[in-house]
Parts: structure tokens; C-alpha cells; sequence
């Protein structure tokens, strides 16, 4: 019996050393495995942790890359300017420090304000902070001489965002502005120390908000740098343990002309309008002007609340680009269409004439559409339809065209749709057709409406850009490379698009040569600026009517208000026979295409010429 009870007691001693054993071993290979993974296995994700927690990694910001004109001249550029920089954990009391630098640096309430609200935690993470941007050269002559008094402060240099010509750009440039998404700008470095960048630009941390700053943004931006400081464990800059220089963003290269804007800013004087004008060869765009027009210098460095408010309220909307986004009647302009549809589908050819008695009746109801001259140009031919620019012969034309085939050629002149291939917010406007009304207006489309848009009226509007390309085909006999401001590679391009209008050889030159006497000839209705050059050229003028009135004498009564005046409409393009360049110019409320918009046209054509 005693024996069995002591082989009971040995056995569950064995069971429960055993156990025992089995819990240690287990516990041993638990903390075998950790020590595993911290030392082998995970090793480079602690060590990265570690080095996180004990380094701090700030970008660097570069310099953006100028934007320059066809000829390599500088359009926007970085101007240096210069800051007032402070060591805040030398300063031991800011409140003395900014009484004894004020009489050499004049500062406002805003700028004390702002300084001694950052103070403290600048000083605590031992981080710089700018007391002062943008110093004058006497202020910074003023530091320099007394520095010594200031040791803990020092002048750094810093960039502004500057076109020398600040307005005739300013809506083709656009302007840049404190970015919303810093973070977004490197995803290796968080988003916290971004607020700590060292920056190129006085301005701080900026990114393109419209024009080619905005379309090209990525291009212009560059390459942050990034400098990594070792910190201590209150989150004190150390010392510097690596450093990656930013890279320079690179320079844009566009088809503008700086001369040429400026002969159209010049030309346009203070009356509204646009002004663009392209190269036939290349599609470049050489001229996009819209006046009136803002400061981009100001935006893009600082503007007061009021004078921002000021442009937001004017009521001739310096901020609306005129030249992409105005929706212009083509008036006149428009009949060069018409024709080359009428040519197209053999409803007309150059020799066949047509009496012209200063008006057209429609046959369905009878109504009476007038001419712009009383009693007509009795017998007319396309040609000189075209030079003396007849209504009743295309107003007769328009009445013979199916709308939805008017709508579709016009489609094919690049209205209705965006044509330049890298313009900032370009309204592609609309083509109107018979559904279009319906869908709009819930009314059917009638013939009048055809007949309206057949001298360019009623519901056809069209941009200045619209206009240039138009006319742009036209002077290219059919084929032009899409517009675009910016230079590329042809091989970059997607598939070089280009426009094409099919018409033969011979109706090609007999239009130029139409189009030619509308401004050389004693009979055109543009020959008030023939004098004003020694080269020839070709172009359609018109008067786009605001007011549909059935009489002159009811327009005198009306002209008296500015903005009811006919808006004077011109798209040329020159020298005759081999053109190189094509314009278009609207201008508001100016009344007569060709004596009013017509000289705009030449100087900018002069001076793309002698370019």
C-alpha cells in the first residue's frame, strides 16, 4: 500500500514537472521568436523607426522655371528679393528684440502681431522665423551697417513670381498662389513638416491657379530638396545629417510674342475687346489679349483684401478672359462660311449673280430682312458679295441650306468645340441647331433663324479664339495644326491633330482673292485700312448687332447708350498672296468692324512681321 501511494506521489510529481518544463520551454521560444524578429526579421523596420523618431526630414523648395516667348524672352521670370530671418531660441526677449530693430526695420502692427504669435514655438523647436519679407534696399543697407547690434537675426534671400509686363498678360499667364495641398507636392515627407519647407519664394509654398501657370504647373514646378536634421527628444534641431538639393523647373517655351502683345495692348488702348492671333505654319498662337485686365505681379505677391474686391466688383470684369471665354456674335465675319458651304454643296458657284434690292422677303410669311445698305448693290456675284459684303446674298443663300448640315460645317470651322489644345478654361461655346433650340427654348427651329445666321446673327456666337482659328483655315486653304500656346516636339504631339476643309485649289485662291478686296480694293468694305500698311492683305469685317432694330434712325436712339453700340468685329490674315499670320479682334461696343477693329488687326499683323 505505502508503496503504491509513494508511486501516486511520483507520478503526478513527474506530470506536473513535466508541465512545468512544457511551460518554460514555450515561454522560451516565445522570447526566442521576439528577440527573433526585433534583431533579424524586423530589424529594418524598427531601425526606420528609430531613425524616424530621431530624424527630421524638411523639403526644400525649388525655383519654378520661367515662362519665355517665341524668341527666348523672359514673360514671367524669378525676381530675387530679400527677408528678415530670426533665431528665436537666441532671442531670450522678443519684446525688447523688436523694440530695438524697429527704427532700423520699419514694422507694422500685423507683422509684430504675427511674429510674437510664432515666437515661442519657434524658439522651442529652435526652427527660424521671418520677421520681415520683401525688404527694401535701404532697409537691407540700413541692417547691414548696424548687423553687429543683431546677431541672432540675418537677411536671407528669397524669390518673387514677376512678368515685366504684369497686365498685357495677365490673363494668358495666369498667376500662382499658396498651394492648398502642400502634402500633395512629396509623399515620401509628411505632411506635418511642410509647414516648416525651406522656401525659395517669399510667397511661401506656391502652385499655378490659372492660365499656363496652372495648365503647366507640373512642368514649371520642379524637384524639392530635402535637408534632414537630427532631432533631440523635445523636437529640437540638432544638426544637419543629409542634404538633397531641390531641381529647377523647367523653362517654358511658348509660341507668344512679347512685341506683338504689347501692339495689341497698345492698339486696343482702353476699350474692351480681345485680340489673338496665330501662326499658319505651326498653329502657335503669337497673341491672346484681353483687356481690361488685372496686375498678375499683384496677385501673385500680395494684394490687399480691398484692391481684390475692387477688381471682383468692377463692372467691366477684369478677371473674364475675353479672348477664350466672350461670346461674340460673328456678324459678317461669318459670310466666308457660308459661302465655301454654298460651294460645297453646289448651291452657288463664282459666276452666278443674284439681284440685290437691299433686302430679302422670306417666302413663307413674307417677313422683309434688311440690308445694311439702302437700296442694295443691284447685281451680285460671291466675290462681290463678299467685298461689299451684301446681306440679301446671303441671307438668300443661308434660306436655301439645311440647318442641321450649316450646324455640322460649322462643327468642321472649329465652332462649337475647344480649339486650342493647352488654353486655360476655354469655352467651347455651342453650334445652335434645330435641336438645340428645342431643348433650350422648347420652341421649334424656323426658317428665319437660318436666314439670321446666314449674316451672323441670331443665336451664332462664337469666342475670339473660335474666330482666329476659323479664319485661320481659311488662310491655310483648309488645313491648319491644332492652336496651342506652348511649343513640343512634333513627335509629342498625340497625332499632330489638325483641321481640314475640303475645297478645290481654285475656290481656294478665288476666295483669298475676294477676301483680299474686302481691304485692297475701292469697293471693300474694310478699304479704310488698306493705307495703313505696305503689305496686302485679306480679311472680313462685320458689326455685330446687339439690338435688332428695323431702322437707323431707331439705332441713333439707342446708340447713345455705350452699351447697345454695336460690337466692331475683324479677322484678317496677311501678307497677300503667301500668308503667314491670321487675326482676329473684337472689340465692344465699338460699332464699325473695319475702321474700328480693323487697325488693331494691322498692327498686330506689322509686328509680327517685322519681328
Amino acid at each position: 500500500m505505502i508503496f503504491e501511494e509513494r508511486q501516486i506521489e511520483k507520478n503526478n510529481f513527474s506530470s506536473r514537472a513535466i508541465f512545468l518544463f512544457a511551460i518554460v520551454g514555450v515561454s522560451f521560444l516565445a522570447v526566442l521568436f521576439q528577440v527573433f524578429a526585433l534583431q533579424v526579421s524586423s530589424y529594418t523596420s524598427y531601425e526606420l523607426a528609430a531613425l524616424n523618431n530621431k530624424n527630421y526630414a524638411i523639403p526644400i523648395q525649388p525655383l519654378r522655371g520661367e515662362i519665355l516667348d517665341r524668341k527666348g524672352r523672359a514673360i514671367v521670370r524669378n525676381e530675387p528679393t530679400f527677408d528678415l530671418i530670426t533665431q528665436p531660441d537666441l532671442i531670450t526677449q522678443p519684446e525688447l528684440f523688436l523694440g530695438l530693430i524697429k527704427p532700423v526695420i520699419y514694422l507694422s502692427e500685423a507683422e509684430e502681431d504675427r511674429y510674437l504669435k510664432k515666437f515661442k514655438e519657434k524658439a522651442f523647436v529652435n526652427k527660424e522665423l521671418v520677421l520681415k519679407k520683401n525688404l527694401t534696399p535701404e532697409e537691407i543697407a540700413r541692417f547691414n551697417v548696424r548687423s553687429f547690434n543683431f546677431e541672432n537675426a540675418f537677411i536671407g534671400k528669397r524669390h518673387r513670381r514677376i512678368s515685366d509686363y504684369p497686365q498685357i498678360f495677365a490673363h494668358v499667364l495666369g498667376y500662382t498662389s499658396r498651394s492648398n495641398n502642400q502634402h500633395d507636392l512629396s509623399m515620401e515627407i509628411p505632411r506635418s513638416h511642410w509647414v516648416d519647407a525651406e522656401l525659395t519664394y517669399a510667397n511661401g509654398l506656391i502652385q499655378g491657379k490659372t492660365g499656363l501657370e496652372e495648365t503647366y504647373n507640373q512642368h514649371l514646378s520642379g524637384t524639392h530638396g530635402t535637408r534632414v536634421h537630427e532631432i533631440n527628444s523635445r523636437g529640437r534641431l540638432v544638426k544637419t545629417l543629409e542634404y538633397y538639393p531641390p531641381k529647377k523647373g523647367l523653362d517654358l517655351h511658348t509660341h507668344l510674342d512679347i512685341k506683338a502683345q504689347i501692339s495689341a495692348a497698345n492698339a486696343l488702348g482702353d476699350r474692351k475687346g480681345a485680340v489673338v492671333a496665330i501662326d499658319l505654319k505651326s498653329g502657335g498662337i503669337n497673341v491672346l489679349y484681353s483687356a481690361p485686365t488685372y496686375s498678375v505681379n499683384k496677385l501673385s505677391n500680395g494684394m490687399s483684401v480691398e484692391e481684390f474686391q475692387d477688381l471682383i466688383k468692377d463692372p467691366d470684369k477684369p478677371f473674364f478672359n475675353r479672348a477664350l471665354q466672350g461670346r461674340y456674335p460673328p456678324a459678317s465675319t461669318i459670310k466666308p462660311a457660308i459661302g465655301m458651304f454654298g460651294l460645297t454643296n453646289k448651291f452657288i458657284n463664282w459666276s452666278e449673280e443674284i439681284d440685290d434690292p437691299g433686302f430679302f422677303t422670306l417666302p413663307e410669311n413674307g417677313r422683309i430682312y434688311r440690308g445694311w445698305k439702302k437700296g442694295g448693290h443691284n447685281n451680285v456675284n460671291l466675290k462681290k458679295a463678299l467685298m461689299v459684303s451684301s446681306n440679301t446674298y446671303f441671307f438668300k443663300l443661308a434660306y436655301q441650306s439645311d440647318m442641321k448640315d450649316l450646324a455640322s460645317y460649322f462643327s468642321s470651322l472649329g465652332f462649337g468645340s475647344s480649339v486650342c489644345r493647352d488654353c486655360y478654361d476655354e469655352d467651347s461655346v455651342f453650334v445652335p441647331s434645330p435641336e438645340w433650340k428645342y431643348k433650350n427654348f422648347n420652341v421649334p427651329w424656323f426658317t428665319g433663324d437660318t436666314v439670321n445666321i446666314g449674316v451672323g446673327q441670331g443665336y451664332l456666337v462664337a469666342t475670339p479664339m473660335q474666330l482666329a482659328n476659323y479664319i485661320s483655315i481659311l488662310a491655310n486653304k483648309g488645313n491648319l495644326p491644332e492652336p496651342a500656346l506652348v511649343k513640343v516636339e512634333k513627335q509629342s504631339l498625340d497625332s499632330n491633330k489638325s483641321q481640314k476643309i475640303s475645297l478645290s485649289n481654285q475656290d481656294w485662291v478665288k476666295m483669298h482673292d475676294a477676301l483680299t478686296a474686302v481691304i485692297e480694293s475701292d469697293f471693300g468694305t474694310a478699304r479704310s485700312i488698306r493705307n495703313l500698311k505696305d503689305f496686302q492683305v485679306a480679311g472680313k469685317s462685320g458689326t455685330a448687332e446687339l439690338v435688332s432694330l428695323d431702322s437707323k434712325e431707331a439705332y441713333l436712339e439707342v446708340r447713345d447708350t455705350e452699351l447697345l453700340r454695336d460690337h466692331s468685329i475683324i479677322v484678317a490674315f496677311g501678307p497677300m498672296p503667301n500668308p503667314q499670320y491670321a487675326v482676329s479682334v473684337v472689340i465692344e461696343n465699338g460699332e464699325s468692324g473695319g475702321a474700328v477693329a480693323g487697325p488693331v488687326a494691322i498692327e498686330v499683323l506689322k509686328s509680327l512681321l517685322n519681328e
